[in-house]
């Protein structure tokens, strides 16, 4: 695999801000806590950043956006060769993907990724409810709010439902998913929700759309995440062991919609992984710690299947032996260690990847996966999907 981009970057500096419910901060002020910190890891200033991309730049969905790349730009002082802040990417990691091609390129030494969401204190009281009535209707969720799917939660459970009506998936199987994270959770001090979780609890809670129930959706929040990516001719400098990056996956190979692809099964996820296992030598056995995006359950089944760890079809048989076992932290394939978005709250993919460079540095506390050397990052559903293969330096 010689040639590869990859070869040239890694992750340095990892930041971020306080995360909870409601917090009533400004979007702007987490992500500064977040890059400050993520500097300060990575024994930097503003002054040695020189490139600068975040996720989705600005939305008119209320705390989906919590800051922009020209605010952090301006509020920490920075001159930027390179910058991004665009909102059709390959998932929510995709800034990093092409933060890394800017580094191998030499655009950028040193790029700042971040991704800020005040989506809790934008709800408030009301709950999701509140933000999808009031937002404008002016993209394509124009063609599926008159039939009463103005959520990803709709247009997600009618892939969820193909996917238990071909292989018989059950919901006592996916909800392996959000029990065994919960457990996870309870090992992380920062998580929002902590209480194990059962499951005639989760078969109990109510019902959002069939055949997700209410802990199969993730937990709004408030937060920021931050990190760094660096010619990894610098890494050496840095105070932090460096993270290398081995491998990106992303594409677009199918059309750009939630409910027009031709096998409902499956989604961009299975092109992201794709690309991701032709860029490296690793296969999926050598991975030591999976953290898969899980806006909903079934979206970390549906990676777990489109990154080889099971076959297409198996997710549920896979995810429901000895209670989850496989998923657990001593198990096959630890997943979400941190509690993932069901239970640590919905940092939008970044909270994977900073779960991702704690495991491999060594410093998950109680929770850490011992001897991980190889995580897969992975955010994005339906017609979104990057993912990031990293390794212990």
């Amino acid at each position: 695999m010689n040639g590869r981009f990859e070869d040239s970057v890694a992750v340095t500096g990892l930041g971020q801000s306080a995360v909870g419910r409601r917090l009533g901060r400004g979007g702007l002020d987490l992500t500064v806590e977040a890059a400050l910190a993520a500097l300060a890891d990575a024994g930097l200033t503003p002054s040695d950043i020189d490139g600068i991309a975040t996720f989705p730049g600005e939305s008119n969905d209320p705390g989906f956006a919590g800051a922009s790349a020209w605010e952090l730009h301006d509020a920490l002082g920075i001159s930027a060769g390179w910058y991004l802040g665009a909102h059709q990417t390959p998932g929510q990691l995709g800034p990093v993907i092409d933060a890394a091609m800017a580094v191998a390129c030499g655009l950028a030494t040193h790029v700042l990724c971040f991704r800020t969401v005040t989506e809790s204190s934008a709800q408030g009281d009301a709950g999701r409810a509140g933000v999808l009535t009031t937002r404008p209707v002016d993209d394509f969720r124009r063609w599926l709010a008159p039939f009463g799917a103005p959520s990803a939660a709709n247009w997600l459970a009618l892939v969820a439902q193909a996917h238990f009506d071909r292989y018989g998936t059950t919901r006592e199987q996916l909800g392996w998913i959000p029990i065994v994270q919960r457990r996870h959770a309870g090992l992380n001090p920062r998580a929002v929700y902590r209480d194990p979780m059962t499951m005639a609890q989760y078969l109990a809670a109510r019902m959002v759309s069939t055949p997700f129930g209410l802990y199969d959706c993730d937990v709004p929040v408030d937060g920021a995440t931050a990190v760094i990516l660096s010619h990894r001719s610098t890494a050496a400098d840095r105070p932090r062991p460096p993270v290398r990056l081995e491998a990106v996956g992303c594409g677009l190979r199918r059309p750009f919609a939630w409910d027009q692809g031709g096998d409902l099964t499956t989604m961009a996820n299975a092109d992201a992984a794709a690309m991701l296992w032709s860029r490296t030598d690793l296969r999926p056995a050598d991975v030591d710690v999976a953290l898969l995006y899980d806006g909903f359950s079934f979206l970390a089944l549906s990676w777990l299947e489109a990154l080889g760890f099971c076959a297409p079809g198996d997710g549920g048989p896979f995810l429901a032996e000895d209670d989850g076992r496989r998923i657990g932290l001593d198990g096959e394939i630890p997943l979400n260690t941190g509690g993932g978005q069901l239970s640590g709250g919905r940092l939008h993919g970044f909270g994977h990847l900073h779960e991702a460079v704690l495991q491999l540095r060594g410093e998950a506390g109680d929770r850490q996966v011992t001897g991980a050397q190889v995580a897969v990052a992975a955010a994005g559903g339906g017609p979104l999907a990057g993912c990031l293969l990293l390794t212990r330096s």
